[in-house]
């Protein structure tokens, strides 16, 4: 069998377990490699991963640029990649050896997406081969890569194209989203009648977000510049934003501003009460619990917090730290504790599990682990999480439903659901809410529902989809 065929296929346990002679890989790329293989092998969040993975590197700023240019490039196109690399290695992506698959995905962004070298990308990307899966493998990767360096992006892309066999599936191939998450933007925006700012959406997906920091209310000063609607939010004045973080003691952190902004949404609704009564019932990893916990200290509020998986609500205790007081975090599936409080809250944040197809900027990699199966599941969650908190509403409570999702059967399927089986509830005008909210005028969708969809390309901020509920106040059912 030949080193090209080796390298095309899975190894085997003996295999996996062989040493290998060490060779030389810059580091920035052995990090953007090793942050690839525990995405691809581990399920890890690149996001989460990438910076702790640079700081045990101990790269400069430079080094650390390039290792984050790599990883989430990589990671954004990896599926118009795939494609390319069957297409130079005449055989599917999916028979390829996945340790050498990233390695080859590394050094395809590299050759056809980056300035550098083509010498340079080959033979570091081989090395890195070498290093973990032998001569073999990387005869195999660079026979591959030298096919593609001969060839211009445009070539590939011409010739990965002209297979497709539909209009989305090129669409998909040209932009790096799957046929069904293209499908489930356009229908998104063809509901507020603005179908034709697709290739936008997808173009902003594929741009590297700016940072954007939150000032805790009444435990920080907002910095600049200022981001346009959030009065908790600006960007990141430049250079590392976690020693920005680290010195303000966690009282300014990294938060989206559309994450800002339905959070300020529930606070905003109506003026705050002292003694009221919040919950934040699906609250990991907690930035919005956070923002929260800061304007129930300044107004009295006793504020609660849930998260059903462990370590995540260890994340949601980190987050509250610098927040004075104390805000109990429970461990329980949301719908159970819900339910088990009837009238218990003035106001209860549902910031329900989703696909996260609305911070594909920010998780490229979600985009390839989610299918419309994922769908199918989490809206029966979405909505007994709903009826839940619905049913833990006090006379006259509100709940905002929150997603990281603009697909319609997460946000406006869900919230229509529901409501046809609770005719009492009333739905209010978030987007009134978020409107008044906003430090400049803000471009919301005007669809008579009232609910608010933010959008990447439009606003600058993840894809957050907001619903406010309210119970009447003459409601004295569960009490």
């Amino acid at each position: 069998m030949s080193g090209e065929q080796r390298g095309g296929h899975r190894p085997g346990p003996a295999r996996a377990g062989r040493s290998r002679p060490e060779r030389a890989v810059q580091p920035a790329r052995r990090v953007a490699y090793d942050v690839l293989r525990a995405v691809s092998a581990s399920d890890a969040y690149a996001n989460l991963m990438l910076p702790s993975v640079i700081a045990e590197a101990g790269l400069d700023p430079q080094d650390a640029a390039l290792a984050t240019e790599l990883t989430y490039g990589t990671l954004r196109r990896r599926g118009t990649y795939d494609a390319i690399i069957s297409a130079a290695a005449d055989r599917p992506a999916s028979e390829i050896d996945p340790a050498v698959l990233d390695a080859l995905r590394l050094g395809v962004h590299q050759l056809l997406a980056t300035r550098v070298a083509p010498h340079a990308a080959v033979n570091e990307s081989v090395n890195i081969v070498a290093a973990s899966q032998g001569r073999g493998a990387s005869s195999f990767a660079n026979a591959v890569l030298r096919r593609i360096s001969r060839e211009s992006a445009e070539h590939w892309q011409e010739r990965i194209e002209s297979e497709a066999r539909s209009d989305d599936e090129r669409l998909a191939l040209r932009t790096a989203h799957p046929v069904w998450v293209i499908r489930a933007l356009r229908r998104a925006l063809a509901a507020e009648g603005r179908a034709p700012e697709l290739d936008a959406l997808l173009d902003a997906d594929n741009a590297s977000p700016e940072v954007t920091l939150v000032a805790l209310p009444g435990l920080a000063e907002t910095g600049e510049p200022r981001r346009p609607y959030a009065s908790t939010a600006f960007a990141s004045p430049g250079g590392d934003p976690h020693r920005i973080v680290a010195g303000s003691g966690g009282r300014v952190r990294v938060q989206d501003e559309g994450s800002q902004l339905v959070a300020l949404a529930l606070a905003a609704v109506e003026p705050i009460r002292a003694g009221e009564r919040w919950l934040d019932l699906c609250a990991g990893p907690g930035g919005k619990t956070a923002l929260l916990a800061a304007i129930a200290h300044e107004n009295g509020v006793v504020l609660e917090a849930n998260e059903v998986v462990h370590a995540r609500a260890g994340l949601v205790r980190s987050a509250l730290r610098p927040v004075p007081g104390e805000v109990v975090v429970h461990e329980q599936d949301g719908r159970a504790l819900a339910s088990s409080r009837p009238g218990a809250f003035d106001r209860i944040l549902v910031d329900a599990p989703c696909t996260g197809l609305g911070a594909l900027r920010r998780r490229p990699e979600a985009r390839w682990r989610k299918s419309p199966a994922d769908v199918a599941e989490l809206v029966p969650l979405q909505t007994g999480l709903l009826n839940a908190a619905l049913d833990a509403l006090a006379p006259g409570g509100i709940v905002a439903y929150v997603t990281c999702s603009p697909h319609l059967a997460e946000t406006t399927g869900v919230v229509q659901e529901v409501l046809r089986e609770r005719p009492g509830f009333i739905e209010l005008d978030a987007r009134a809410v978020v409107a008044d909210l906003a430090q400049t005028p803000i471009d919301l969708a005007e669809d008579g529902s009232g609910r608010v969809q933010l959008w990447p390309h439009r606003h600058g901020t993840d894809a957050m989809f907001l619903a406010l509920i309210q119970r009447p106040a003459s409601d004295t059912q569960g009490d």
